[in-house]
């Protein structure tokens, strides 16, 4: 340094880099923090203050000592997050099946692992993935929309499975299926082994006559006809492709690879020409091409799609409560990515499965699984995608 220059001082430094090199946190052109800091007035809080005041009729008035008098006695809606009967983000429990059709969207439970071919335990994952949905409010900050106000979801309970008899559990979930989704309102599965992805995808088939592409996200490929001679987690994908309006050619498997992924399912990959992202894809192409690519494959001659994700999809470090870990996959921000860009675009039903609770640590995969649906809810309606499916149910509920 030229000793006839003076040094300058670090609080001047900082001043300068101000100044020259970062906008200002308070210009909304810039920062999407300030953007979703503003928008957040504009969002309506009606049906907010409808549950306060519905807690306030059902639940008693507090006592006397209690200074905010939106506090009933017994706990009526979402606070606090540690009480309350653990619905799916303590949505209303419909009891009767046949008024799912008076909301947007019904979480259907599927408490099945009889597909699993190595660790059980997905028949809690309903469970677990309930249990952790009261830590969240409907509202997200960054996408600048609260499920609460701007959509209506309920929670159907769960299917009743058989534990001992697989196909008698697919026309269980097939008959679940099939009902909600001809009432017009969007089905959310939470599983559930993966041996459900074929029940699920033909019980929404089974109400249109319009063409269903599949985005499969998942470490397995999940498309051999049959494994230790059952339909078991490993094969929902060939059952599905068969289905007359869901082709396999409108089936696309993200994040496939590893050790795990059986030569069995290899050659009916390539025989019915399915469209296949490797992490090694995913890494090179990126998270935004891999699903411009998915969506156009998946989309491609369809009038509707469906997410099927698979929880094993992710790094096995931030998912240990899984069945068949694979390090290696998806990090969670990719993953968020990823189901927020496929969402937006409209979605006709989706299914979130593998959660193992018993091999979980501190809840952090249903946590992970919880996320994905929300994120999925939230950028449909974000995009005003959510109720898009109503368009293709054009036949009746015929049981299975």
């Amino acid at each position: 340094m030229n000793r006839f220059i003076k040094p300058m001082t670090s609080l001047a430094r900082r001043k300068w880099q101000v100044r020259k090199h970062h906008p200002s946190p308070f210009d909304p052109q810039t920062t999407k923090g300030w953007q979703a800091a503003v928008k957040e007035a504009s969002i309506p809080t009606s049906r907010h203050d409808e549950e306060v005041k519905r807690g306030l009729e059902i639940g008693l008035p507090g006592a006397s000592s209690i200074e905010d008098k939106t506090i009933p006695t017994f706990s009526r809606g979402e606070l606090p997050h540690f009480a309350g009967i653990n619905t799916f983000m303590k949505a209303p429990f419909v009891q009767n099946v046949h008024e799912v059709g008076d909301y947007d969207a019904t979480v259907i439970g599927v408490p099945f692992d009889g597909g699993c071919t190595y660790r059980a335990g997905t028949r809690f994952g309903p469970q677990g993935i309930r249990r952790i949905s009261a830590l969240y409010t409907p509202y997200n900050y960054e996408m600048g929309i609260d499920l609460r106000e701007q959509m209506t979801l309920c929670d159907a309970g769960d299917v009743f499975t058989i534990p001992a008899n697989i196909e008698k559990s697919f026309d269980q979930i097939s008959n679940a299926v099939a009902h909600v989704a001809a009432t017009g309102s969007f089905p959310i599965i939470l599983g559930g082994d993966h041996s459900i992805g074929f029940p699920t995808v033909r019980g929404l088939a089974s109400v249109t006559s319009k063409r269903i592409g599949i985005i499969h996200v998942d470490r397995h490929a999940d498309i051999q006809e049959k494994d230790l001679d059952e339909r078991m987690h490993t094969t929902p994908y060939f059952h599905a492709t068969n289905l007359p309006n869901v082709r396999p050619e409108n089936l696309v498997q993200i994040g496939i690879g590893g050790w795990q992924v059986p030569r069995a399912a290899v050659g009916n990959m390539v025989e019915r020409r399915t469209n296949i992202f490797t992490m090694d894809d995913v890494e090179q192409l990126g998270i935004e091409k891999v699903a411009e690519m998915a969506l156009e494959r998946a989309w491609d001659g369809c009038d509707a799609v469906y997410m099927s994700y698979d929880i094993d999809s992710i790094e096995a470090a931030f998912v240990p409560g899984t069945g068949w870990p694979e390090p290696g996959g998806l990090l969670p921000r990719e993953a968020l990515k990823l189901v927020g860009l496929v969402a937006k675009e409209g979605l006709c039903g989706m299914e979130i499965v593998e959660v193992s609770p018993p091999y979980d640590h501190a809840d952090i995969t249903s946590l992970m699984a919880l996320r994905i649906v929300v994120d999925a809810l939230g950028a449909m309606t974000a995009h005003g995608t959510m109720g898009n499916h109503k368009s293709i149910i054009d036949k009746p509920f015929t049981p299975f």
